[in-house]
């Protein structure tokens, strides 16, 4: 009596593992995807060449100078655009959680899932078409989406977190706004700085996506060294991307320690 449901256990296990495997096969022919494809002789000789064409990176002091600004872009813009969306979730999480009743929680969650829908570079095409080219328009896109993801996930934080505090705040006379600043937002106040430096990094590698629809920052000064097919310009650009992502994810990793140091 207790082999029956481990054999039907595993049958269901094989099944999904079937159907699975099958999904996956059924995806490489639909795609007509060869990874063998880049392996051959042509291609690898192919990407070898252009590969070539990369190095020397161009160290000039005149166009470091002008990566340098790019990098300072890149950075104001991630950190702008985090910064104040995180100030904008800070405000939406209290209805998105229901602190305000069923119908702003219902209105609030919506906003907040098509904020997040609309991908970076549809924004940034939206909000270069607004304000023009530069990193303005770079920043609202930004901020825009990451309201969406923030707002959500400092909704459910709030959502999920004890009610306790809050309550007997209120109870004892506080108001809403006191309640939440005195009761809740101590207890949440670490995964909300956790999930704002996570969209930080985030952030730093989409700004530089942006640029390539004018949104300014590195990735527009790469745009327009590739479109010219300057290949050793385009590779200090990516050298720049890669030592900008390296440091802010050194940054934010020491920055968790200290909180979680100051959390005991």
């Amino acid at each position: 009596m207790n082999t029956h449901p481990a054999r039907e256990f595993c049958l269901k296990c094989l099944v999904t593992l079937l159907v699975i495997l099958s999904c996956i096969a059924v995806s490489f022919i639909y795609l007509s995807f060869n990874p063998l494809a880049l392996f051959t002789k042509q291609a690898m000789s192919d990407v070898a060449i252009y590969t070539a064409r990369f190095f020397p990176p161009d160290l000039s002091p005149l166009f470091l100078k002008k990566v340098w600004d790019g990098v300072l872009q890149t950075l104001a813009i991630s950190a702008l655009a985090t910064l104040l969306a995180a100030i904008a979730s800070l405000f939406l999480a209290l209805p998105a959680a229901g602190q305000f009743g069923h119908a702003p929680k219902v209105m609030t969650r919506f906003l907040l899932n098509f904020l997040r829908s609309v991908p970076e570079l549809v924004w940034a095409v939206l909000m270069v078409l607004a304000v023009g080219l530069g990193p303005f328009a770079g920043t609202l896109a930004l901020c825009l989406h990451t309201i969406g993801v923030l707002g959500r996930l400092f909704g459910e934080t709030l959502e999920n977190h004890p009610q306790e505090s809050t309550e007997a705040l209120k109870l004892a006379g506080a108001s809403k706004a006191q309640a939440f600043i005195y009761g809740a937002l101590p207890g949440v106040f670490s995964q909300f700085l956790s999930y704002s430096l996570y969209r930080w990094e985030m952030n730093i590698r989409m700004a530089t996506i942006l640029g390539f629809v004018g949104a300014g920052g590195l990735g527009q000064i790469l745009y327009y060294e590739l479109s010219l097919l300057h290949e050793p310009q385009a590779s200090t650009v990516i050298m720049a991307m890669l030592i900008l992502v390296i440091g802010v994810d050194m940054v934010s990793n020491q920055l968790r320690r200290v909180q979680m140091h100051s959390l005991g």
